[in-house]
């Protein structure tokens, strides 16, 4: 890809805090905003609205940075490093003080399935491992992560890419169900031969 830019991931997109909580997301039972925390992210499902928590933000605080579609929440903290592309919101949400929220700046120049899709590939996952510190848990600091280095080749390679990426999921769904049904079927006989058995006793 000789016409691919190189460049780091603070050259491409803003990387911000999640909504500064006090301590754990404060629960209430009809809040009009949702709060994305990392229990609620994965990267192959993406994020389970129906599980986050609904809370209400203190008025008193600037105007927070609402997710949008299009940002990218990433996990920074565990035993591995992703991102996740949010496709869509239903209503307004934050991600919590866990959680880095990232926004391109140009989506015209590269698609935010495309940059989840290679944050989460093994070249950049070695990188992010390399990168993190702690002593009793490692994390990613956010500086860190802006310096990420990033590949970015034309829109139309970027879409090749991503139906690729499409292509291998579906595969990949259709031959667990296959499995899982073949699995099913062994356990049937294996059951239907088992109950003609019985136990034989040994006399001494």
């Amino acid at each position: 890809m000789n016409d691919a830019l190189n460049i780091n991931l603070i050259g491409l997109a803003e990387v911000r805090a999640g909504y500064p909580f006090r301590g754990a997301v404060p629960l209430v039972e009809h809040g009009s905003v949702r709060a994305v925390q990392m229990r609620d992210i994965t990267s192959a499902a993406g994020v389970d609205w129906s599980g986050c928590a609904l809370t209400e933000l203190e008025s008193h605080k600037s105007s927070p940075d609402w997710i949008v579609s299009g940002d990218i929440l990433f996990a920074p903290r565990g035993n591995r490093y992703y991102g996740v592309h949010v496709e869509s919101v239903p209503g307004q949400a934050v991600c919590g003080q866990h959680l880095f929220h990232i926004r391109l700046r140009d989506t015209a120049q590269i698609l935010p399935a495309f940059l989840t899709w290679q944050i989460n590939q093994p070249p950049l996952q070695k990188l992010l491992f390399k990168m993190a510190e702690g002593s009793s848990q490692l994390s990613i600091r956010r500086s860190m992560l802006e310096t990420l280095p990033l590949t970015v080749p034309a829109l139309r390679v970027q879409e090749s890419i991503l139906a690729l990426a499409r292509s291998a999921d579906q595969e990949r769904t259709i031959y667990t169900a296959l499995i899982k049904s073949r699995e099913k079927q062994l356990e049937a006989l294996a059951n239907g031969l088992a109950q003609n058995l019985t136990p034989t006793s040994h006399k001494t």
